[in-house]
């Protein structure tokens, strides 16, 4: 009863918490010690994030359940040769995340992850007259994800699990009156995917793992129809990571993920702005984005029985062309690179503290203005983010 408590509290916690991701608009990492390596976790099983990351390696974890949240800060903002400049307000985020596991044999666990997958949130005070609109202009999209988790040791080195994956999104947008969108507020919109993984301990050193996650399919917005291409679609995309851990010494570990976000999947954010179709249409406008290649290297350093220190540099393309500037106005998600630190503190009793912190630096994207190429548009962005969380051993 009290772990169901426990999941509804922060799935009712993740519906009210809107955030912007960091790569692309998907988080730069799941789980706080994830977090504290920059992200990388494919090949690393010391938590209950699985259904994030790598759903095979929950086997490798025990009884265990993490409980943690995050105060994420965006800055991001848009200039113009027009003479406009704004700076997008709401700077502070909560994210919250919740793990848990049990092992029902030796060589079977079953467990669930619920986490923020990333979103978008712009609020440019008195910004709509810019796309011809009136009062304040942005968008605000969050995305959660309920991953319950069952994972199989083949043999002693090997393991192989999967998620399904329950999805919930939320999406407003103001300011897009010349769009024909009148501020229709809040509208919902549920899904379902799932995720496979495998994980290999080669030997004592080295371990290797994959995963890979289906396009989550979700019903379309249908307030949004007329905004989002085919009708008010908006799933989210699929996306494959590969990762290596490596005991260099028996205090240092190297992990190294490379991932691939297939955003190119869905019309409405990979089809061009400047498409003349209608919006809402098939091949109706998107935000142009790319697929992106995105690169975690973490290190992990035990200085002592109780204290592990840990960093990491994560590198992702940006998503958006400057043929697209404009209309990313609502969702300058153009950040690459990220610096991350952390540590966790092991207590007496084998609890664990755990903290991460992660600067994401200041990137922009400049472009002719969609309505009058006379003008160049540019947008901006950088991130702070500090999280906590506690772990019981059960």
């Amino acid at each position: 009863m009290r772990l169901k408590r426990h999941v509804l509290a922060l799935a009712l916690a993740g519906i009210a918490a809107p955030v912007w991701a960091t790569n692309g608009y998907f988080s730069h990492g799941y789980g706080m010690k994830s977090k504290g390596m920059a992200g990388a976790a494919t090949a690393t099983a010391d938590d209950t994030f699985g259904g994030a990351n790598n759903p095979a390696k929950m086997v490798w974890v025990g009884n265990r359940m993490d409980l943690g949240a995050e105060v994420f800060s965006p800055r991001r903002d848009f200039s113009s040769t027009a003479g406009v400049a704004i700076d997008s307000e709401d700077k502070y985020f909560l994210v919250p995340e919740f793990g848990y596991n049990r092992m029902l044999r030796p060589n079977l666990s079953l467990g669930v992850s619920v986490y923020g997958n990333g979103g978008m949130n712009t609020d440019y005070p008195n910004g709509a007259p810019y796309f011809s609109g009136t009062g304040d202009l942005g968008v605000d999209l969050m995305q959660l994800m309920l991953a319950p988790t069952l994972a199989y040791k083949v043999n002693a080195q090997h393991s192989i699990g999967i998620s399904p994956v329950i999805a919930v999104q939320r999406f407003a947008a103001q300011g897009l009156q010349a769009f024909g969108v009148l501020n229709p507020g809040y509208d919902w919109s549920w899904g379902y995917g799932a995720r496979i993984g495998w994980m290999g301990k080669l030997n004592d050193r080295l371990i290797l793992g994959a995963s890979y996650s289906t396009k989550i399919y979700m019903d379309e917005f249908d307030k949004y129809r007329g905004l989002f291409a085919e009708q008010g679609d908006f799933d989210i995309p699929s996306n494959w990571t590969l990762g290596i851990a490596i005991q260099a010494t028996p205090q240092l570990r190297v992990a190294l993920d490379y991932q691939r976000i297939n955003y190119g999947d869905i019309k409405s954010i990979n089809n061009p702005s400047q498409s003349v179709a209608p919006f809402g249409a098939s091949n109706g406008p998107g935000f142009g984005w790319r697929d992106v290649d995105v690169w975690k290297l973490g290190i992990e350093y035990a200085y002592s029985k109780n204290l592990t220190l840990r960093a990491g540099w994560n590198h992702g393309d940006n998503p958006i062309t400057p043929a697209d500037v404009t209309f990313n106005i609502l969702a300058p998600g153009v950040i690459k690179d990220h610096l991350t630190v952390g540590f966790t503190y092991t207590l007496p009793k084998g609890d664990e503290l755990t903290m991460a912190y992660m600067h994401a630096f200041k990137e922009s994207v400049t472009g002719n203005n969609m309505f009058n190429p006379a003008n160049r548009d540019t947008i901006k962005m950088y991130q702070n983010s500090l999280g906590i969380a506690y772990s019981w051993k059960l």
